[in-house]
């Protein structure tokens, strides 16, 4: 009866060794994984900084060529200043609204980009400038960046939420972790899917 009292004893106590385990091997990659989202977030943010670093020459340069296009240099300006405007912080993943308005406001100023850079096309002394062809390799390759940088967030963010919401590591990390919560990912909307128009 006391050796039967023992092994009930024991194979409590190793079960309880195993959850303990499991919940320590759950809560260290979610931790992990929540730091490497993190590091992917500042990349985009520093591409994106990076781009917006980038513009206020590019408007001046294109100014000084095609002054009377104010209109889209004014979209530029405006979508950049805008995206300036925005408070950025790792806390915006744990907020959908800050991170669709961050989202929309970066979508703007790709869009201003794109058609300034359709505007470019009437101006061949300008595309033939030494100092726009250098910003806009510069801006060519930002806008490569940003995308690379976008793809390993979004790769990043898919196995973070993936594993947040697997069985057993779902209902571990609901009891040891749960502050740790799915976070955004980049969307495409349907004006950018749309290739801009400038009216000639």
């Amino acid at each position: 009866m006391r050796s039967k009292g023992m092994i009930i004893g024991l194979a409590i106590a190793v079960f309880a060794v195993v959850l303990g385990l499991m919940a320590v091997s759950y809560h260290n990659t979610a931790v992990a994984m929540d730091e490497k989202v993190g590091a992917a977030w500042s990349q985009v943010l520093n591409q994106y900084k990076r781009r917006s670093d980038l513009i206020p020459n590019l408007v001046q340069t294109v100014k000084g060529y095609a002054t009377h296009e104010k209109e889209v240099l004014t979209q530029v300006t405006e979508a950049r200043a805008k995206v300036g405007q925005m408070q950025l912080s790792p806390q915006m993943l744990n907020d959908p609204k800050a991170f669709a308005a961050f989202e929309k406001s970066q979508g703007e100023l790709s869009s201003a980009l794109s058609r300034l850079m359709l505007v470019v096309e009437r101006y061949p002394d300008l595309k033939a400038n030494q100092n726009f062809l250098s910003l806009q390799s510069q801006l060519e390759g930002t806008e490569n960046r940003i995308a690379v940088a976008r793809r390993d967030y979004i790769d990043t963010v898919r196995r973070y939420n993936t594993m947040l919401r697997r069985f057993p590591a779902s209902l571990f990390l609901s009891v040891t972790d749960p502050e740790l919560t799915p976070k955004p990912t980049f969307s495409i909307s349907e004006a950018e899917t749309k290739t801009p128009e400038v009216a000639f």
